[in-house]
């Protein structure tokens, strides 16, 4: 390993942030990479294929409200997803984040692969609270395996880089629904297939189990049982371990971080969802305006808008070390709130729309979530910072589960996508208050 390490040294400049990495860090990132790659590719295949399925699987009675039973679907799984993630990131500081990480891999790709032989909404609907239970670990697992293991000059770009996953696995089901929709092999059955392949990372668990090693900072702090949450906590070395859950609220300081930042979260959450689950048929209505085909702009419209997430997330470790954190999140609300309103008051052409979509995308899905990736993990310490980093991420969707649901009656009641998103993208506002009363992490090492 000494000899892996020398040559990663002799690859970068001295002084660039990438002097010391090693392969065994660049394999900690790309495994988690891996992770979380199916992770975006799942949520997003939800988006993509709601729409035909519901049309396949709502009986004539329930077909009369489509939108409530999307609004459903989706809710359930930001539901599950925020349980799931509040039970794997508790688990993770307790069992390893390696472990925690296999186990969330093969329950969310056997799970979403069942999806594709649902006979009923109800069946959709109870897989998609199962799927989410699993998915909701593996982020903050990810986060914090390369958060503990790479330097603290890269790790903000490591975790940025790690973001992008989620938006690389965005823009594999965008180009798989683009195909589906091209080729349609199995006509109106065909959303089937978006949810069969998401089955597929059951392999990369076979990858993860021999690549990843577990994280030494975590196993050292668990070993010499320093249990606070913060840098300022109390020490203790107690023998019992308090419950990482209690632990973060238990200390002051720890609460007001977490009560803050998961405000942050819920004000992402409730607002990329607002915005994204409606851009696929506010593209198609915009299209069909313009006498187009509004299947093949949807599945562009998608494929553009994640290409903007994912240049975010590749930029984001870079503009958070240059701005500072307090300033990256206020900007990226600003742009939220910017590109939403531009999106759904749009009256211009279809391919100027898609530069709209690309902004909206790198904001929206890429800097308001690789703040938390950057951030979170900052901001505890390390045997409770998959704990607070999983409440914080996920326990927002204990909350923001219902929005979807409300939005889907707000189109219902006012008949159009545009008014919902809109109204539902008022939770952005947040992100221009709650940044300036959080510590400024900016150039700081990592919590022990």
């Amino acid at each position: 390993m000494a000899g892996t390490g020398s040559l990663a040294q002799g690859a970068s400049a001295p002084g660039s942030w990438r002097a010391g990495l090693t392969a065994q860090h660049w394999r900690s990132l790309w495994g988690a990479y891996l992770g979380w790659i199916f992770d975006g590719y799942e949520a997003i295949a939800l988006v993509y294929a709601l729409g035909p399925a519901l049309k396949t699987l709502l009986t004539p009675e329930q077909a009369r409200t489509p939108a409530f039973y999307a609004g459903l679907a989706i809710g359930v799984t930001l539901l599950g997803w925020g349980l799931g993630g509040l039970v794997g990131g508790v688990a993770a500081d307790y069992f390893g984040r390696k472990r925690m990480m296999l186990v969330s891999i093969l329950g969310y790709a056997c799970f979403t692969g069942l999806i594709a032989f649902a006979d009923s909404i109800f069946a959709l609907v109870a897989l998609r609270f199962i799927t989410g239970l699993a998915i909701g670990s593996e982020w903050s697992t990810g986060i914090a395996l390369v958060a503990e293991t790479w330097p603290d000059k890269a790790r903000p770009k490591g975790c940025g880089f790690l973001q992008s996953g989620f938006g690389a696995g965005a823009l594999l089901a965008a180009l798989a629904w683009m195909a589906l929709v091209a080729t349609n092999p199995l006509g109106p059955q065909s959303w089937r297939i978006m949810f069969a392949l998401g089955a597929l990372p059951a392999f990369v668990a076979l990858y993860l189990r021999r690549a990843l090693s577990e994280s030494e900072r975590w196993m050292k702090a668990v070993k010499e049982r320093r249990w606070a949450a913060t840098d300022g906590g109390a020490a203790s070395g107690a023998a019992r371990r308090p419950f990482t859950l209690a632990e973060i609220f238990r200390e002051p300081e720890s609460r007001r971080r977490v009560l803050l930042a998961t405000l942050l979260s819920l004000a992402a959450t409730v607002g990329w969802w607002a915005v994204s689950a409606w851009l696929p048929a506010y593209t198609a209505v915009l299209a069909k305006a313009a006498g187009e085909a509004p299947d093949v702009w949807g599945a562009r419209m998608g494929v553009i808008y994640n290409c903007g997430a994912i240049l975010a997330y590749l930029a984001s470790g870079f503009l958070a070390d240059a701005m500072g954190r307090r300033p990256f999140m206020f900007a990226t609300y600003v742009g939220c709130i910017a590109t939403t309103v531009l999106t759904y008051t749009w009256t211009g052409s279809l391919w100027a729309f898609m530069g709209v979509a690309f902004l909206n995308g790198a904001f929206t899905l890429g800097f308001s979530y690789s703040w938390m990736a950057i951030y979170l993990v900052e901001l505890f310490s390390s045997t409770v910072r998959a704990t607070a980093s999983s409440f914080v991420f996920n326990g927002a969707r204990l909350v923001a589960w219902i929005f979807p649901v409300i939005a889907g009656q707000i189109v219902t009641t006012l008949g159009g996508v545009a008014h919902a998103a809109l109204i539902m993208s008022s939770a952005f506002v947040i992100g221009l208050i709650a940044p300036w009363f959080m510590p400024e992490t900016k150039g700081r090492p990592l919590p022990e």
